[in-house]
This record gives C-alpha cells, structure tokens and sequence, in this order.
C-alpha cells in the first residue's frame, strides 16, 4: 500500500476526477510527488467500478482500492448478501477472500469470520478497508488458504470457496479441475475442517459436470441480476446423499423472480402451437436446464423441444418476459416486412437456423422499437415467426 493515496488531498483529487477522462488524465500526468499517475489511475478506475457494484465501499471516505482486476472478479454487494443468507454458524473461513466483499456480508451472520488471501498486498488492503467500516469480527490471513487449514486445529462451522482460473492462457473454463484451488480432490479434506462448504463458480461453468465432480451436493443455486447470470452456487453438506435442489434468482429492481425443482426430477413437457401468451424463461432458468419443469409448474406448454419457449391461452405470471402473440406466421421475409409499418423490431431467434444478424441483413429489419419478433421452431419442426407486443 503507498499510504499517500490515503492523504486528504489526494483524496479529494481522485473524487473529483471520477468522471475525468483517464486518457488525458494520464498525458497529464501526477500532480503529487509520491504517487505516481498510473496509481491514480487506478484508484478513479475501480472506484468508477465500485459505485453500483459496491456502493457501501465507494460511499466510505478513505477506501483504498486494489488493482482494479481484482474489483472487476469480486461479488457484487447484491450476490453477497444473497450468499450470506444460505449459511449460518458461529465460524466461518473464506479460503479465497478477495476484495473482501463476501466476508463482509458473512460477518453479519457469523461472530467469527476468517479471511485468507494469498497476495498480502491485497490482505493489507482488506484489512485496512475492514476497519475503515468498522468491522471487528473479520481476521485476515496473507496466506493460502489450503496451507492455513492444514496448519490450523480450528474447525469451522462453514467454509467458502471460490475457485479462480488456473491459467488465464485457457481462456473460458468449463469444469472445476481448470480452477484454483482444484477442489473435487480435496473434499474428503475439507470436509474435516467444516461440515458445510458453499463453492462460487463462473457462470460458464457446466452444473451437470460439477455436481458429479462434488461430494454431498445439497443445493445449486443460480444468482442473476437484471437476467445476467453472475454466478452459479454449490451449497454441500458432510455425508449428505439426499436429492439436490436446483434453486434459481432473477433478483431485479421491483421483485426478485424464484424458480426451484429438483436436479434429476423425471420431468415431461407438453407441447402445444403458439397460443394467446408467449412466454421466455429468465437466464437464470436457462442456466440451470429446468426447461421441462417450468410446464409442471407453471399452466403452459412448450413450442419445441430445443425452442425453450413456452405458450398459454391464459395470461399467468411467469419468470421470465412476457409477450402477447400478435401474428404467426411461416418464416416469410416478404411477409414479415408487411407486419412492420415501421420496419423495425427487436428480434429473438431459439432454435432457428439463422443469426439474428443474417435476418436483420436479409429482411433489412432495424433494430429498436415496441415490436418483438421470435424466430422460432414449432412442435411439428416447421420455421416460424411470432410478432409480439410485450407486456408489463
């Protein structure tokens, strides 16, 4: 930490400068003699980052912010608080803490919390950050947090992980093994130290593949925001072997949309052609692959088996956008093109052979407006195209 960042003036010039354009900003160069331009820069940068993200940080005078990356790879506040509700106890140990930001939330819950980040710079930033908010509950550790527990007697009631990529070279990465710390190897180990582990996983990651990686999976939840997947979450309990339960999140502005089923129930969808009402799950449901549940749950019927659109007669609440079906028709460019007095829609396309750009270039269709077209398949594997108005 270069604590000259921390003086009032300098404070006050990285505040004032959060809405400056950092290129000229650095041409500029620094106007304090410690510190130089490229730490200023960097400070403008993740706290501009931290103002939706983690506003309880930003809103605190005298943080001190990371290189931003590390702002860019934390939970939001809103991921946070929701992971702090899925587990409870007296201790927990964050093996991979980070920025911070989940112990923060975890300390609400527990009395004692346990922070261990292998980079000590960042510890020393978390710790300091930490006080700034009055947290006392919090201990932070520069070490790793697999060493730290071999090293330590203590037994947690909790434990949480998240996993980082091994080696960003491999770009999008797919199964557990490719994370650090490689986790499936070392449960049986873990699980001596805590009965309950809760894992982070990227968006990206395959939950069919992880579940039969893991141990004692009880439940898998997956967190959107504003239907933007931003984590997938494998809560485990020592010797548990009952059924898994999928639970997924669309938390947004007004309400927070909840779709639960159990991971490997024998689901059967029924199928129907487009009705009144057409219907697309949020991004969560699609993440989780509870496409055939949602027809249980839910009075409607599905258009095709690979669509992952679904129709009713009556209007119903859903998780997901709703539309009312103005027109079907078959896939005709000619067609399409009398509907839109204006010419311009916005365009969907679930299992349909062409892009949304190659209709656009083809049909010469803007973008934009109050119209939604679906490019689709119906039951009987017939192109289609729905024009939609869209609902509240």
């Amino acid at each position: 930490m270069n604590l000259a960042i921390l003086k009032p003036e300098v404070q006050q010039f990285i505040h004032q400068h959060l809405k400056t354009d950092i290129t000229k900003l650095i041409l500029k160069g620094s106007p304090f003699e410690a510190i130089s331009v490229q730490a200023l820069a960097n400070q403008i940068i993740a706290k501009q980052k931290s103002a939706t993200k983690l506003p309880t940080w930003f809103q605190q005078e005298n943080i001190y912010y990371p290189a931003k990356i590390s702002i860019e790879q934390t939970s939001s506040e809103i991921t946070a608080a929701y992971k702090s509700k899925l587990l409870s106890g007296n201790s927990l140990i964050d093996l991979t803490g980070g920025f911070g930001v989940d112990c923060f939330y975890f300390a609400k819950k527990f009395k004692n919390v346990v922070h261990c980040e292998i980079d000590e710079e960042l510890s020393t930033i978390v710790n300091y950050n930490y006080k700034q908010l009055e947290i006392q509950n919090i201990q932070t550790i520069a070490k790793n947090g697999i060493h730290f527990l071999k090293e330590t007697t203590t037994v947690f009631d909790c434990m949480y992980i998240d996993p980082s990529r091994r080696d960003d070279t491999k770009g999008k990465v797919f199964l557990l093994k490719d994370c650090l710390p490689e986790v499936p190897p070392k449960i049986d180990f873990l699980f001596t130290k805590a009965s309950t582990i809760l894992i982070k996983t990227s968006p990206i990651l395959d939950i069919t593949q992880t579940v039969q990686d893991l141990k004692n999976v009880k439940e898998v939840h997956v967190v959107a925001i504003k239907n933007e997947v931003k984590e997938v979450l494998f809560l485990l309990h020592k010797n548990y072997e009952g059924a898994i339960e999928i639970k997924t999140i669309n938390i947004k502005k007004e309400r927070s949309d909840i779709f639960n089923f159990n991971y490997l129930e024998n689901s059967i969808s029924e199928y129907a052609t487009p009705q009144n009402f057409l219907y697309e799950p949020n991004a969560a449901i699609l993440k989780s692959g509870g496409f055939h549940q949602i027809t249980n749950q839910f009075k409607v019927n599905k258009l095709h088996k690979h669509s992952h659109l679904y129709t009713s007669e009556v209007l119903i609440a859903f998780p997901g956008r709703t539309f009312k079906i103005e027109y079907m028709l078959p896939y005709d460019k000619k067609k399409i093109k009398r509907l839109l007095p204006e010419n311009k829609a916005n365009i969907t396309t679930r299992n349909f052979p062409k892009t949304v750009a190659q209709i656009r270039k083809e049909t010469k269709i803007k973008e934009g407006g109050t119209i939604f077209i679906f490019f689709t398949i119906n039951k009987k594997g017939q192109l289609i195209v729905l024009i939609c108005s869209k609902l509240p």
